[in-house]
């Protein structure tokens, strides 16, 4: 187990918050990650969280978002108390914006066709040469990739993933991290059980209503090569001026 320890990316801030130790201190070199969870559970918040984490420890970081220009990122990332902007003036982050306009192309592609946006993804090798890789939200990627779509309308949902996911193993076999998140609501069920099947790690994002209030918390569904222990259920809130903040732990 002494090896395991070397063969962990912390994710830092341990004065901070408690996820790293929730986490059993944490994320396995050479693993998929997969969170998942609907609308406003706090995915992209946990992207954030994770990405700050990573780069405090040294580590660099790709983050590809769907949602937030760069001025939202750092915006967001401030009023989370995690200040990105010396990350990203020394490089240790790159962070690339995926704005998908009506004819479904990245931003400033004026041709108007519709790119097949994964295999672009894939030749975009810089993206990849970073420590961690960051998709949020990776169905938005799905959904928007005509070449998947077409797949989706044939009932070949599996076939296009499993391509996907091979690209996936090659760039985790060098030691990286590949963190997703996904929107199961948006998605087709045979689109995202692959990547359910193959994460190494695999975070359900949950709301659950206690009373008059609504909680959230990280359900571990799985855990591969883990360190130490790692708790099944861990209470979390979101909080302007803190970030993440650890409520509670529950082991079922």
């Amino acid at each position: 187990m002494s090896q395991a320890g070397t063969n962990l990316l912390s994710l830092g801030l341990e004065s901070h918050d408690r996820l790293n130790k929730e986490l059993g201190g944490g994320i396995p070199r050479g693993s998929i990650v997969l969170a998942e969870g609907d609308y406003g559970a706090g995915k992209s918040a946990l992207s954030q969280r994770l990405t700050y984490g990573f780069c405090e420890e040294g580590h660099s970081v790709t983050f590809l978002s769907t949602e937030l220009t760069t001025r939202g990122f750092i915006d967001q990332m401030h009023s989370l108390s995690y200040d990105m902007v010396d990350h990203l003036l020394d490089e240790n982050v790159l962070f690339l914006h995926a704005d998908f306009d009506t004819s479904g192309t990245f931003s400033g592609e004026g041709d108007g066709e519709r790119k097949e946006l994964l295999k672009r993804l894939m030749n975009a090798e810089v993206m990849w040469q970073s420590d961690v890789i960051v998709i949020d939200t990776f169905d938005a990627i799905l959904r928007n990739d005509p070449q998947f779509e077409a797949l989706v309308r044939q009932n070949e949902e599996r076939q296009a993933a499993l391509e996907i996911i091979g690209f996936f193993r090659d760039i985790i076999s060098q030691g990286k991290v590949v963190v997703l998140t996904v929107d199961p609501s948006t998605v087709d069920e045979e689109a995202i059980g692959p990547f359910r099947s193959i994460a190494d790690v695999f975070l359900e994002l949950e709301m659950v209503e206690v009373g008059n209030d609504v909680r959230r918390q990280i359900a571990v569904k799985r855990f591969a090569g883990m360190g130490q222990q790692v708790g099944d259920s861990i209470g979390y809130s979101v909080r302007s001026g803190t970030g993440i903040v650890i409520e509670s732990r529950s082991v079922a």
